[in-house]
């Protein structure tokens, strides 16, 4: 049987690293919850994603995926990155608000899931500068479209690497 490690290893889409987020989640609270869509927009470098309270809607920085998709150094670590970014507004959409315990929710179920030397840990633990120190992120590319809106990533298979 393969361990959440190893299935994270190998996600090739939000729709897998997601699936990855809501067992994790689950297993470690017992919460769960359907119907989310996930939009890619250009944010500023410091909002990483955002989820607003009462939707169904999860907005991921693409300015930042983008850097991170080109200047990491394995898909482990991309893949860490995405889960780490969809943990945390995932835990926002099954209805935990207050940022401070969220981000200590991120980190305990990382931790519970994949160790404390794991790339989704380390970000959680002291964000993706641990992981990507050399990662400039205020040379932003601008050269797609605003909004990308990824349906159902509880099905879809949109790849993020191109």
């Amino acid at each position: 049987m393969t361990t959440l490690t190893e299935r994270l290893d190998v996600c090739e889409d939000f729709g897998d690293v997601f699936q990855l987020v809501k067992k994790s989640a689950e297993r470690s609270l017992g919460q769960r919850r359907a119907g989310l869509m996930l939009y890619l927009a250009r944010l500023p470098k410091h909002i990483g994603a955002f989820h607003t309270v009462g939707t169904n809607g999860i907005v991921m920085n693409r300015n930042t995926l983008d850097v991170i998709t080109h200047g990491a150094r394995s898909l482990r670590e991309i893949n860490s990155y995405v889960y780490s970014i969809l943990l945390h507004e995932y835990l926002h959409a099954l209805g935990h608000i207050e940022e401070r315990d969220v981000r200590k929710l991120v980190y305990d179920i990382s931790f519970e899931t994949f160790g404390p030397d794991h790339p989704a840990t380390q970000i959680a633990s002291k964000g993706p500068g641990a992981i990507f120190p050399d990662i400039v992120l205020n040379e932003l590319p601008t050269d797609t479209p605003d909004v990308e809106v990824i349906p159902d990533i509880e099905r879809n298979s949109h790849k993020y690497i191109s």
